[in-house]
């Protein structure tokens, strides 16, 4: 492996039988391979640690760890536990970059090194990905919503100068939102892409779908926009874009609902004020000047805070 190009996956998982067997395949034939990929199973009850098993027997590079069975799957907090379990099994030191990347994606073979090399074309860049892609029942592809201003969820790649810096997730849902703000706040760049085939890549399993079904992940991601300090009308607007997409009209209601329910309940939100501000601050840049030109005037302005 090149010197420069050292990347570990780290991978929480429950439950995944159905679609392991082909994010396995997708990775082990990445141009660029893992150093490391760390799999941790967050306590599955059906195939899976018989085929990860399988693929740690073949491939040197795959490690298998086991958490105990808490008796279900848990998205957002749980998640970010299974990930940092496994996280502090490694040192991030000897890995040039770190990624959370989840059990249900078919990646395509270059997908690593891509990332890679827009790493090393941009130093300011933290933290990126490609975009995700969902399989419709005619066999073509159909993007899932995601801002070209983030990296996504299911496979966050982080230069792990940057991952440190920031102080890493979150133990919330937004977990996957609020890192990405964190990174601008420090000077370093997040983003996404499609521009190219190598980084369009199949997720397996909606968005937002992994625990009691899509509707209520996107009550989940009303309910994470509020904690993490969304403003009332940048999540209105919000929500009318997202009811274009599917589920047509009621994703976009149970999101606003969500963040409403939770405002109305006085649920506690993400404690710091600093933060928050700067959320603030670029949300409405976002409505007035829309996200491209506001995430790029932020890129701009935090500049001299980087300083690596």
């Amino acid at each position: 492996m090149s010197e420069g190009r050292k990347y570990a996956l780290i991978t929480p998982c429950r439950d995944e039988a159905q679609y392991a067997r082909r994010t396995l395949e997708s990775v082990v034939r990445q141009t660029v391979p893992p150093a490391l990929w760390l799999i941790v199973d967050d306590g599955s009850t059906d195939e899976t640690p018989a085929i990860l098993a399988e693929y740690a027997a073949k491939y040197p590079y795959i490690r298998i760890v086991r958490r105990e069975d808490r008796g279900k799957r848990s998205v957002g907090p749980g998640v970010v536990e299974a990930f940092y379990f496994g996280y502090e099994k490694i040192n991030p030191d000897e890995f040039d970059y770190v990624c959370k990347f989840d059990l249900d994606l078919d990646m395509p073979e270059r997908y690593f090194e891509t990332l890679i090399e827009r790493m090393e074309a941009e130093p300011r860049m933290g933290t990126c990905s490609g975009k995700p892609f969902i399989e419709v029942p005619d066999g073509e592809l159909e993007p899932e919503p995601c801002g070209s201003e983030m990296s996504v969820g299911m496979s966050k790649f982080y230069r792990v100068a940057c991952f440190k810096e920031i102080g890493g997730f979150v133990h919330q849902v937004m977990w996957d939102g609020i890192d990405c703000h964190h990174c601008r706040m420090h000077g370093w760049i997040a983003a996404s892409w499609d521009d190219v085939p190598a980084l369009r890549f199949i997720h397996l399993r909606p968005m937002g779908s992994s625990q009691k079904g899509i509707i209520t992940g996107r009550m989940r991601h009303g309910f994470g926009q509020y904690f993490m300090g969304t403003g009332l009308a940048y999540i209105t607007v919000s929500a009318l874009y997202r009811s274009l997409h599917p589920p047509i009209l009621i994703g976009g209601l149970m999101l606003w609902w969500g963040y409403v329910k939770s405002m109305l309940k006085r649920l506690p939100r993400y404690e710091n004020p600093e933060f928050r501000k700067f959320l603030r601050r670029y949300q409405w840049m976002c409505l007035f000047e829309g996200k491209t030109r506001a995430t790029a005037r932020i890129n701009q302005e935090t500049a001299s805070r980087w300083r690596h």
